[in-house]
């Protein structure tokens, strides 16, 4: 290749890195049908569950999604699942749930688990990563936690031998840790992802945590271009504090993920803003992705102070699983600009307390300046009884708006004295 090959190649690198090009992702081509509505399984659930859906509701509204949702009220103290829910999952392909309370102790089991179980979610994927204008202790965090979903501690065999002594048995197999680590390898090479990193405690559970081991191994080898290495429990946390940045892609069975992914979590920037779903070969269901079953103190649900950051972006994860990518990234970015800003926080992100509805229809507002082809205005609006707040999208791609969208807003703001607008002086269109 010659020089002035590479130097035009290294100009057009350059170029689309920083503001030479305006950036644009690879258009997407559907089949014919693919934009046909599709119909999702919603369970608000407990707690915060019903105000961070109904969040994700106004959203989906605002953006035009074509999904409608089948809603089914479930609560963590029913025994089971209905039946007729677990109708709808298996009917729909895909479930968006809030959180489920589960009982401390006492013989109800878990309905997360139960879910998990019956529709065979074996896989568990939580992506912990800094959000812009979300300060954390640490920078460069990019960890996703691909957790084993359907043995070990959390099979739940436990029963009483005799009075005062209780067995709990952790059943590891092969298929189940060789699946966990194909589906970890696959993600890793699918997402361009360089390292996997399985997670145990061999040193001490030399069969069963050696089984899961051995699985990965193997499952390795046919991923010769994607580091591969392995590390103990208890130092994965101690690392996981102090040098975050160094994990990628991490591997894990039941127990152990649960606990890495909410450590993971709470570095990058808390559990409320970190998204995550459980999937199967047939079934997936989305939901915040570390603490499932934490669903929030009753004075957060009283004054409507609970954080949909975390179920909003499972939101998008959910379309990109729908085939649905344009609609994901419009609502991912939609959400990270509102964070970015810094004027829109939940108590978890800020000490300011600020209301929920802020965030939600902030990014509704957002995202219905995104699909008018709008992509830039300065606007002040009254939401619901709260304080005036101003909402500010960045300018992106839409140069000059219709001054028919501006004159809509002077309406809709009319009732309020100091409600302004502002727009750029040059606006070509009528």
């Amino acid at each position: 290749m010659s020089r002035r090959s590479l130097t035009l190649l290294k100009n057009l690198a350059r170029n689309a890195n920083g503001s030479g090009f305006q950036t644009r992702s690879v258009t997407y081509m559907p089949r014919p049908g693919d934009g046909a509505p599709r119909a999702v399984t919603l369970i608000p659930g407990d707690g915060i569950g019903p105000l961070v859906t109904n969040a994700v509701e106004q959203v989906m509204e605002a953006m035009h999604a074509p999904i409608f949702f089948e809603k089914y009220d479930v609560h963590g103290e029913m025994s089971r699942v209905p039946p007729e829910v677990m109708e709808s999952i298996r009917k729909n392909k895909v479930c968006l749930k809030g959180g489920l309370k589960t009982p401390v102790g006492g013989g109800v089991s878990s309905l997360n688990v139960q879910l998990r179980k019956e529709l065979d979610l074996f896989a568990s994927l939580v992506n912990c990563f800094n959000l812009p204008g979300l300060p954390t202790r640490h920078e460069n965090v990019d960890i996703v936690v691909i957790r084993e979903n359907t043995e070990g501690e959390y099979a739940g065999l436990e029963h009483e031998v005799v009075p005062g002594v209780v067995e709990s048995l952790k059943v590891i197999t092969k298929f189940c840790s060789e699946r966990i680590a194909k589906y970890a390898f696959e993600y890793a090479y699918l997402n361009n992802r360089k390292k996997v990193t399985a997670v145990h405690k061999a040193n001490i559970m030399k069969l069963a945590d050696g089984l899961f081991l051995e699985s990965c191994r193997e499952v390795a080898k046919k991923y010769p271009s994607i580091t591969y290495n392995e590390i103990i429990v208890d130092n994965c946390c101690m690392q996981l504090v102090a040098k975050p940045e160094q994990f990628d892609v991490m591997v894990t069975p039941n127990l152990y993920g649960n606990l890495v992914a909410n450590t993971a979590a709470g570095i990058a920037g808390g559990t409320g803003v970190m998204p995550g779903g459980n999937v199967g070969a047939d079934h997936a269901v989305f939901e915040q992705g570390a603490s499932a079953g934490n669903v929030g103190k009753d004075k957060i649900v009283l004054e409507n102070k609970a954080n949909p950051v975390a179920l909003l972006l499972s939101s998008a994860m959910m379309l990109r699983h729908l085939q649905f990518p344009s609609f994901a990234d419009r609502l991912e970015t939609a959400v990270k600009k509102v964070i970015a800003e810094g004027k829109c926080r939940t108590k978890d992100l800020d000490e300011e307390k600020k209301m929920m509805r802020f965030v939600g229809n902030n990014v509704a507002k957002i995202c219905r300046l995104q699909n008018r082809n709008i992509s830039s205005a300065t606007v002040t609006a009254t939401i619901d009884d709260a304080p005036k707040y101003l909402c500010r999208a960045v300018v992106v791609g839409y140069q000059h708006p219709p001054q028919s969208f501006f004159r809509k807003l002077k309406r809709r703001n009319s009732e309020s004295s100091d409600c302004w607008i502002n727009t750029k002086p040059d606006l070509r269109h009528p």
